[in-house]
C-alpha cells in the first residue's frame, strides 16, 4: 500500500522529538510530523500533544529531497477538514466537544524560585563582567601578560 500526497491516514507515534514526532503509518513507512504541523495554536513541547504509541490522523504532504515523509497532524485535524467546507462529521463534533486528551499545565515557579526583574539583571550583569574579565585574563595570558 502506496501513499497519496494530501491523504489523509491514521499512524502511530514511534517517536517523540524536540522538534516534532515520528509517525509509523499502516504501510510501515516512518514520516516526521514538524512541531509547526502538530496544532494551530504555538506548541512549545510536544509531550503536551503526543505519548508514545498514540494513534494520530495524519496528512501526508509530501516527500522531502531525502526521500522521507513529511507529515501534519494540524492539516488532517476534524475541525480544519469542517472549516474547509468537507461539512461536519461525528469525529469533528466529539473532538470539539472533548477536551484536549493529554493537558501538562506548566509548573509554576514556587515564590522563593520567582525573582524581580531588577534581580535578575542584577544577576546577569554579575555573571556577564565574570565571564568577560575571565576571558580578558585568558587573552593576555596567551598574549603574554601586560606590558609596562
Amino acid at each position: 500500500m502506496s501513499v497519496e500526497v494530501g491523504s489523509i491516514v491514521e499512524g502511530t507515534v514511534v517517536k517523540l522529538l524536540p522538534y516534532g514526532v515520528l509517525v509509523k503509518l499502516p504501510n510501515g513507512e516512518t514520516g516526521l510530523v514538524h512541531i509547526s504541523e502538530i496544532d494551530d495554536s504555538y506548541v512549545r513541547d510536544v509531550n503536551d500533544f503526543f505519548r508514545m504509541n498514540d494513534l494520530v490522523a495524519v496528512k501526508i504532504l509530501g516527500i522531502n529531497e531525502k526521500g522521507r515523509l513529511e507529515l501534519s497532524a494540524r492539516q488532517a485535524s476534524p475541525r480544519r477538514i469542517e472549516r474547509e467546507g468537507e461539512g461536519p462529521t461525528a469525529s469533528a463534533v466529539a473532538v470539539e466537544a472533548e477536551p484536549h486528551p493529554h493537558p501538562h499545565p506548566a509548573p509554576r515557579p514556587s515564590q522563593e524560585e520567582r525573582q524581580s526583574f531588577d534581580e535578575k539583571m542584577s544577576q546577569f550583569m554579575k555573571q556577564s563582567g565574570e565571564r568577560l574579565l575571565d576571558l580578558k585574563r585568558n587573552l593576555e595570558a596567551k598574549r603574554g601578560g601586560k606590558k609596562r
